[in-house]
């Protein structure tokens, strides 16, 4: 039998906290060596859409997954359907057997928000009156500032967006879930204030002057992935540790640190680990409260296969879900 999780079923099930000790246990087991973890597939079966497939295994969990996500740009006109798609394959790594197939689009929001928590656990500084600063006001943004709620005691919030309803709406929801004060900015300067910063836009032109960064703040790159866009200029880049998911993932799809190779500002060096890396003891994170840290996410099937495990049994424990034969 397999189990089919609609994304009703997931949301009910799966909270960010349980998520981030599931993706902070999938990046040990990265740099331990116990993941295994191929480049995503990409195919194109349309001149408007491609299909990517992210399979990973993780040994000391017992996780083995794979994730099939479409992006086709032209479903919401053409199909009346998302613009991305995703799915979930949860597999009994004993017999191999597809034990569960569920909806991936909330699960894929919630570890990403997750690994952005787990990467400001080690690397934003202390405090109990901290300030987040969020770029974007859609699904990620939330996730964000969920994921860094938990890392860190905040005093309050500041969201910039280029959309005004969508601002507000960010506002209203996150604010009444989370019990803190969150703020509209009127300009992205003003969310330079914050300690820890996350960047969840669409935007393939940095969003803000890197010179104007303050010292001991806390980044988390999280909207481009892609060779050719950035959500963050030279000069953040340049002043920052940069730590990231996956050195092989930032060097070839994240245009945030390619762009700055390519200009002769930095060199393959400027890479100062994995969070993995971090997480296991083996670098070190933040070194002093001066010092400005930066996280880039790429998105790595670990993180989905870890989480889908979750799901999985939380979805067994609650005894939700269908039960197909295949």
């Amino acid at each position: 039998m397999t189990l089919i999780l609609n994304k009703k079923d997931v949301m009910s099930i799966l909270e960010m906290n349980d998520c981030m000790d599931m993706v902070e246990k999938a990046f040990a087991e990265l740099s331990n060596g116990t993941a295994v973890l191929p480049l995503r597939i990409g195919i194109n079966p349309t001149s408007d859409g491609s299909a990517l497939y992210m399979p990973s295994y993780l040994k000391e969990m017992k996780a083995l997954a794979c994730k099939v996500v479409s992006v086709y740009k032209n479903n919401p006109t053409k199909h009346n359907l998302p613009t991305t798609i995703g799915k979930v394959l949860v597999q009994d790594p004993e017999t191999g057997d597809v034990v569960c197939i569920m909806d991936g689009g909330y699960l894929t929001a919630v570890r990403t928000g997750a690994v952005s928590g787990v990467a400001t656990k080690y690397l934003a500084r202390q405090g109990k009156q901290l300030v987040a600063g969020i770029f974007g006001a859609g699904v990620q943004a939330k996730m964000q500032l969920w994921a860094v709620a938990i890392a860190r005691n905040l005093k309050k919030a500041i969201v910039y967006d280029i959309s005004d309803t969508a601002t507000n709406n960010f506002i209203d929801e996150m604010s009444k879930k989370l019990g803190i004060t969150i703020e509209k900015a009127s300009t992205p300067e003003a969310v330079l204030e914050a300690d820890i910063i996350c960047t969840a836009t669409s935007s393939s032109t940095p969003l803000f002057d890197g010179k104007k960064i303050k010292p001991g703040t806390h980044i988390n790159g999280i909207g481009s992935h892609s060779p050719n866009a950035r959500e963050l200029d030279t000069e953040t880049i340049k002043k920052s540790k940069f730590i990231g998911d996956s050195k092989e993932a930032c060097l070839k799809e994240s245009g945030d640190i390619i762009i700055p190779m390519a200009e002769g500002a930095i060199n393959e060096s400027h890479f100062y680990a994995e969070l993995g890396d971090i997480i296991t003891g083996k670098k070190k994170g933040r070194l002093n409260d001066n010092e400005i840290t930066l996280f880039k996410s790429n998105g790595l099937a670990i993180q989905d296969t870890a989480t889908a495990l979750l799901v999985y049994q939380n979805a067994i424990k609650a005894g939700i879900g269908l039960n197909v034969e295949i």
